[in-house]
């Protein structure tokens, strides 16, 4: 019940409802409040004529004030209308919850004569006061009644007591008078609580008391709560009792409204019986509230669970987010520490080339410097002929050496730049890129099962992505199995969320299954949906493969032909399992023509007789004899033809793998095919000689008895 609590509490002081008073917006305040939001208005915004009571509610149809009102200059932002106003711009104080609460102004003196408060009445209210609305904010401008023209909310006030009492922790003692005792016992005549002291010394077990009844406090707080309140009295005559319910007004009434008042033309309706009538609608309507509320906590148990499952996956999520960025890092540090290799390897290398040039260059010098040296000590010596001796030789030596210092020597053999340039842009460019992307496979689909059915030897299967599933999907697959407990095997690959699967077989068991697929991959199969097809075949004549000649009625239950050569029509159905009968009666046969009855491929030739190729196994008849013919090839003549009004039944057994045909319930001639494999459709070959009407869902003939039935057979 503490949900409830807020609706039990005054939009004005915020605090339980003391004395609630009904507006006519519906809205409820305290009385105490009402009186301290009045507002006094001038006269001239106040004609007589506008001036409306709290009783007359049926003045104010707000569904038509919605339409017809005008938007107030004021900031209010609601219209007027009759009694309603704009709400004065007077200084205003908040209330606990936020609503305007306009002080009680101070009445101006009228000239007219004001009516004296009756005693216990409330003060008397001034003329031309307004009360607006905390909740809706509409006006109402008060006639002389003042606050007493709106009735009590009687049902309010006693929901806010019993609340209150369920709320108290003890019933306490309501004669003691200080720190009052917890009480023992109720009286239901006084409805008093006590405690065993005030109850043996105000309430004594003798005299009048004691025929009084005691019961524990909280039976009596049960009996207090459920014992009947008083009668509500009318609030335009104070005292009549309200015994009707005026229908167009839709408030209570008492007689003497009925008699005097405005209510006399309307409708009235016992009030005990629209009471029940609106608690029954209040019921009504409170089931479907309470199918929406147990929605809503079913749907706030997803969402708290949902929380769980964000956190849980948000952990998960960021320790993997983690793993795959340190995976980067590792792999980037370890292609740092290769390139790094390499750096130091070409530095390495460009300091052995120079040091060795220095070692070189530094050889070459001293010597170089020596034999300087050495010649000039020689061009010192004064020996003519010792000088000559070896002047030769110290020139060519001189020569020698200059020339070894030849272009290039001095020129460094090594750059002391690096010609190596990182290409970091790429990379960086493709860091700054990094993002999430798809990478999960789709969820599991969900079946619709409203929308999957079966018809005839047909199945059709809806499904959709789970809706808070996010994750893109780009097909599906649909599965079904043989419908005899074999593998599944992929029906249908696409875009789309329906599919029907036509050609099943008839009386058979499916199981079905979908799955999502996108570039990540195939995602979890969905839930298995068994599907039961048709126990018997009803099928119709074919438009879509039928020879352009043939023509159409009765449903696609009877065709004929435009054409004096033979055309082919199939049934729209095929089969491959089980025993399956239909007949054909004819319903005009002119100038002896040769129809074909019988089975055939779905590629089956439609413009020469039935039985002419190797596609079709037929038995062709005219007005005295029967043949039976498979790729041209004619056996088996019997006697006996066909006319106006025969019957032509075709008898197809899987389990022997053979077709019978039967003339007017009579065999006719031997098995006309055995060995029969595949997939075969009902066909007929006809001319605009013959109309024929095709009747499905027949028992097998009584002569037949079929062989071993597998399981899955079906009779149609």
């Amino acid at each position: 019940m503490d949900e409830m609590e807020e609706e039990l509490k005054c939009p004005v002081c915020g605090s339980f409802y003391r004395e609630p008073i009904i507006l006519p917006c519906s809205h409820n305040i305290c009385l105490a409040c009402a009186r301290n939001i009045l507002v006094q208005t001038p006269d001239a915004e106040s004609p007589q004529s506008s001036r409306a009571s709290g009783s007359g509610v049926s003045d104010y149809d707000y569904l038509d004030l919605d339409k017809m009102s005008l938007y107030s200059e004021t900031d209010s932002g609601y219209g007027s209308y009759a009694g309603f106003v704009s709400a004065p711009t007077t200084p205003c104080q908040k209330s606990p919850n936020g609503v305007r609460v306009f002080p009680p102004t101070v009445p101006q003196p009228q000239p007219q004569q004001h009516l004296l408060p009756q005693p216990g009445s409330l003060p008397p209210i001034p003329r031309n006061s307004c009360i607006t609305c905390p909740q809706c904010h509409r006006s109402l401008i008060l006639d002389d009644r003042g606050l007493r023209g709106f009735p009590k909310n009687r049902v309010l006030e006693g929901v806010v007591d019993r609340y209150q009492q369920s709320k108290a922790a003890a019933l306490k003692c309501q004669l003691c008078e200080k720190s009052p005792k917890e009480a023992t016992v109720m009286c239901e005549q006084c409805d008093v609580f006590y405690c065993d002291p005030c109850r043996l010394r105000c309430h004594p077990p003798r005299g009048p008391l004691a025929k009084h009844r005691l019961v524990p406090p909280a039976q009596g707080r049960i009996s207090r709560r459920t014992s009947p309140r008083k009668i509500s009295t009318c609030t335009e005559h104070e005292l009549e009792n309200l015994s009707m319910y005026c229908v167009q007004c839709k408030m209570p009434v008492c007689y003497q409204c009925l008699e005097e008042g405005k209510h006399g033309t309307h409708e009235v309706k016992a009030l005990g019986a629209m009471w029940k009538l609106h608690k029954g609608q209040l019921s009504q309507a409170l089931n479907g509230l309470s199918d929406r509320a147990t929605e809503a906590k079913e749907f706030l148990v997803q969402l708290r669970n949902m929380v769980q499952h964000i956190q849980e996956n948000g952990v998960e999520f960021e320790a993997c987010l983690v793993a795959q960025c340190d995976a980067l890092i590792d792999a980037l540090n370890r292609r740092k520490a290769q390139l790094l290799a390499r750096v130091n390897k070409e530095h390495e290398h460009k300091l052995k080339v120079v040091r060795d040039q220095i070692s070189h260059c530094t050889v070459k010098l001293r010597q170089t410097t020596g034999l300087m040296e050495y010649c000039l000590e020689v061009i010192k010596e004064n020996d003519p002929s010792g000088f000559l001796q070896i002047s030769d030789a110290l020139i060519r030596r001189v020569h020698m050496t200059e020339s070894q210092w030849g272009k290039g020597t001095l020129t460094p053999r090594m750059t002391s730049d690096f010609d190596l340039t990182l290409d970091s842009g790429p990379l960086l460019q493709t860091i700054h890129q990094l993002d999430f992307v798809q990478m999960k496979v789709p969820a599991a689909p969900m079946l619709q099962l409203e929308e999957c059915c079966t018809q005839n030897n047909s199945a059709t299967l809806s499904w959709k992505q789970p809706p808070l599933s996010t994750i893109a999907v780009e097909g599906y697959i649909l599965e079904l199995d043989d419908g005899n407990g074999g593998p599944f095997r992929e029906v249908y690959v696409g875009t789309e969320t329906i599919c029907t699967v036509d050609g099943l077989h008839f009386n058979s068991t499916y199981k079905s299954r979908v799955k999502a697929f996108n570039a990540s991959g195939v995602g979890q199969y969905s839930k298995t949906l068994i599907m039961q097809t048709s126990e018997i075949a009803w099928f119709t004549f074919d438009p879509a493969s039928a020879h352009p000649d043939i023509i159409f009625s009765n449903d696609n239950l009877t065709v004929t032909c435009n054409s004096y050569d033979d055309r082919v029509v199939m049934g729209n159905s095929g089969f491959s399992r089980g025993v399956h009968y239909w007949e054909m009666t004819v319903d005009r046969y002119d100038n002896h023509p040769d129809p074909a009855f019988g089975i055939a491929r779905g590629d089956v030739l439609k413009d020469v007789m039935l039985g002419k190729d190797d596609k079709a196994w037929a038995m062709y008849v005219d007005n005295n004899r029967s043949w039976f013919m498979h790729n041209n090839s004619h056996t088996n003549r019997t006697d006996g033809g066909i006319s106006k009004g025969s019957t032509i039944g075709v008898l197809l057994d899987f389990t022997r793998r053979i077709v019978i045909f039967l003339i007017n319930d009579e065999q006719q001639g031997p098995v006309a095919f055995e060995g029969l494999e595949g997939v075969y459709y009902p066909a007929i070959s006809l001319n605009r000689n013959v109309q024929v009407t095709l009747h499905t869902g027949l028992p097998i003939p009584d002569f037949y008895t079929p062989g071993e039935v597998d399981p899955t057979s079906s009779v149609c």
